[in-house]
């Protein structure tokens, strides 16, 4: 029996039957993969083939909270989404923050499964331990802020919510699912993959309370990671005053920062972008997830100018990149728009903004024809730019239609792919892997494609005192860092965090919570498992070792400027040595010895 943490419960939703059933929370997989992240993918890979059509109704959703959610624990509000990757086919697992996760508890729910698919829109109602569900004809078409709006009036004023929007709705491959209307599950396009299942949206209000195993020695845990929090600079009030974006200034220092869709890595202009900028001119208030004390995110508002009166969400510090630096553009208010756009038609705007600059850049290389487009789309014209922005969201044009599909589909089209900066088909963020090694081996191996939340070696080799220019110890590195971030996900809790938190006070608070034994190295051991078991779900979907790569860009073209001028960077120095302290063999693949050591055998 459970003894704290889980509610114990999880609702399984089949979409063609109009059928929800109750089952029980696995004891074992939560012992051994921890909750959502983990307990997701396990749940995943036992219920579909990994080979099916992401899009397919074969394919299955799954909305997972982690054990210490709806605690009082620090950050830990997460809710996280699994799925096969529509971008990519990979496994997907997309966090996102608001109160969802928390809400979702108090209901009585650790997961929701969702199979199949409804032969009209629907939504899904769950109501303190009950659910249903309910067209969504009248919410269709609507924006992710109008959907949560009107969700409220057709359910109770403090409902959470997820939603898709317009985007999702016409199945962009880059499509994400918003909590609230505000926070999102932004990558490897799991919008696309509700959408695909005609489920606009799910609601949920609970008020029931979560139990602890241990409740004294988890109150303790708790107000001894709230105090290291409270004085580490980000979560202790740099979060606060200036958010993700106060990287903006950092990440350029360093020569780090992605420019002209990575033809060099330092922005002359990003001074005009960076978070201070942000604060001063455009910020109303922060804002906190649950039970949250670093409260980074944006509500902001343009006072003046052509856009005056615009408001909503953001920008964070990867959008700002996106579409500033990485487009070439200095003008914080049209990022502000492009990023407000995204918001309304669910886009994640990584990928959105780096497929805009990936079409500036096949644009002004000659490859794509300005009919196709119907304006000049170059580098640094921040009308342009907006105005793409929303051809992707509307898919109104055959060329919004392809921008709506990312970057790697779009150079493809024209006869460029090596234009488009992505690993496994999913656009790498703000942090160039030339300058920042370790970044470069995270993005190659990530389970999802590229992405700087596997892991963050970014924190270590910029702001830690490690060198960023060597390879040497960066297998090691990123392995450590990956293991982790895959436990600490899968709790519920913040990557954000890890600025003050180490492993053994996160397995404290796990161990506490869950009644499960657990120190630092255990808790790390059950990362190495879910990373594993990621791999796994990626050999059967038909990913190989070709597929842990670069853009040739990175090994070929120095960067031009700034503090990493002429760096590139060398895969083969870092990737052979990873598979073999991964206990991998030479072509990626886990050894039968090392399954065995984790308790996967069988599983490949």
């Amino acid at each position: 029996m459970l003894k704290g943490g889980y509610t114990g419960k999880i609702l399984r939703v089949n979409l063609s039957s109009n059928k929800i059933d109750i089952e029980d929370t696995n004891e074992e997989w939560a012992e051994n993969f921890i909750g959502g992240r983990g307990y997701g993918t396990r749940l995943l890979i036992d219920e579909i083939d990994p080979k099916i059509d992401p899009l397919s109704e074969e394919n299955k959703l799954i909305i997972a909270t982690g054990p210490i959610g709806s605690t009082f624990a620090p950050s830990s509000g997460r809710v996280m989404v699994i799925t096969k990757g529509a971008l990519n086919g990979a496994i997907a697992c997309s966090n996102a923050g608001g109160h969802f996760a928390a809400e979702l508890k108090r209901a009585g729910f650790d997961l929701i499964i969702i199979e199949g698919k409804a032969e009209k829109p629907v939504y899904l109602w769950i109501y303190k331990g009950r659910a249903e569900l309910r067209d969504a004809s009248k919410l269709m078409g609507k924006s992710t802020r109008e959907t949560d709006k009107l969700l409220r009036k057709l359910t109770h004023p403090e409902v959470s919510t997820m939603e898709i929007g317009p985007a999702a709705e016409k199945l962009s491959l880059i499509a994400n699912i918003t909590v609230e209307g505000y926070r999102a599950a932004g990558r490897t396009g799991v919008g696309a993959v509700m959408g695909s299942k005609n489920l606009k949206a799910i609601a949920v209000y609970g008020d029931g309370t979560i139990r602890v195993a241990e409740p004294d020695a988890f109150k303790k845990a708790v107000y001894e990671s709230r105090s290291i929090l409270s004085k580490d600079p980000f979560s202790g009030g740099g979060g606060a005053k200036y958010g993700t974006s106060s990287l903006v200034g950092l990440i350029n220092k360093v020569g780090g920062f992605p420019t002209l869709n990575a033809h060099d890595a330092y922005f002359e202009k990003a001074k005009n972008i960076t978070g201070k900028v942000l604060t001063e001119k455009y910020l109303i208030k922060a804002e906190a997830c649950d039970s949250c004390q670093i409260s980074c995110g944006r509500v902001t508002e343009i006072k003046e100018g052509k856009y005056k009166g615009m408001k909503g969400a953001g920008p964070e510090f990867e959008t700002i990149w996106a579409f500033g630096a990485n487009c070439g553009i200095d003008d914080m208010e049209s990022i502000i728009v492009a990023n407000y756009i995204c918001n309304e038609y669910g886009l994640d705007t990584i990928s959105a903004g780096a497929t805009i600059a990936c079409a500036m850049d096949l644009f002004e290389a000659g490859y794509i024809p300005e009919q196709d487009i119907g304006f000049p789309l170059r580098f640094g014209d921040s009308e342009a730019m907006v105005r793409a922005v929303q051809m992707m969201a509307e898919q109104s044009t055959d060329f919004g239609k392809l921008l709506a599909k990312g970057s790697y589909r779009l150079a493809e089209h024209y006869g460029h792919p090596e234009f488009s900066m992505t690993v496994k088909k999913q656009e790498f963020p703000a942090y160039d892997p030339r300058a920042i090694k370790g970044i470069g081996l995270e993005y190659a191996t990530s389970n999802r494609g590229a992405c700087h939340v596997r892991g963050y070696t970014v924190g270590p080799e910029v702001m830690g005192g490690l060198d960023k220019n060597t390879y040497e110890g960066k297998a090691k590195l990123t392995i450590k860092l990956q293991d982790f971030t895959a436990a600490l996900d899968s709790t519920g809790i913040c990557l954000f965090t890890t600025y003050g938190l180490k492993a053994e006070h996160i397995a404290k608070l796990f161990s506490k919570a869950t009644g499960f034994e657990c120190d630092a190295r255990e808790f790390v051991k059950k990362g190495e498992r879910i990373w594993n078991l990621e791999r796994i779900f990626n050999i059967k979907a038909g990913f190989t070792k070709e597929d842990d790569r670069l853009p040739e860009r990175m090994e070929k073209e120095p960067i031009k400027s700034g503090a990493s001028k002429g760096e590139i960077t060398d895969l083969s120095k870092m990737l052979p040595e990873y598979y073999k302290l991964r206990g991998w063999d030479e072509y990626g693949i886990p050894t039968g010895e090392k399954l065995k050591e984790l308790g996967l055998e069988g599983m490949l």
